[in-house]
């Protein structure tokens, strides 16, 4: 099983989304960077995901998710009212994908970004490396071990 990291903004997809329906996918669509759709694509069911609040006032990771569905096109890539359309993405080989996860688990309080760099073994961790803007990106055991002492230790 691998981990990983996905950055939302709140107001379109927050930990609470996933914990009001624990029992309902929620779908992961709208990333329209290259690199981290190639990640996308290497989701497995299972995989955990750690909800990474960004864009917002409280930044940090805020809970788990686990991948329920594995990558396959992104629907809002060809819906033309939303704003992840893409009117250069081919039907028959679109750009874009999307994943569906489901609820695992809601941190008591958000681990802030400070508090995520201050953490021993996550020099690599891209989301600790300044100016990096990926959505999507993996986390290492090591790391996800980490990051998960601090959080529920809390």
């Amino acid at each position: 099983m691998a981990h990983w990291l996905a950055k939302t903004e709140p107001e379109e997809c927050s930990i609470d989304d996933f914990a009001n329906h624990p029992n309902k996918p929620v779908v992961w669509e709208g990333v329209r960077n290259y690199q981290a759709r190639n990640f996308m694509r290497q989701m497995r069911e299972g995989d955990k995901v750690f909800i990474y609040h960004s864009s917002c006032k409280l930044i940090g990771i805020a809970g788990i998710a686990r991948v329920s569905r594995t990558a396959y096109p992104d629907p809002a890539q060809f819906n033309q009212k939303s704003p992840y359309f893409d009117a250069k993405s081919p039907r028959d080989n679109p750009r874009w994908d999307a994943v569906e996860m489901l609820f695992v688990e809601k941190f008591p309080r958000l681990l802030s970004l400070d508090e995520v760099k201050a953490i021993p073994g996550l020099e690599a961790l891209p989301l600790v490396k300044q100016g990096n803007r990926l959505s999507v990106m993996p986390v290492s055991d090591a790391e996800w071990k980490a990051i998960l002492k601090v959080a529920v230790s809390r």
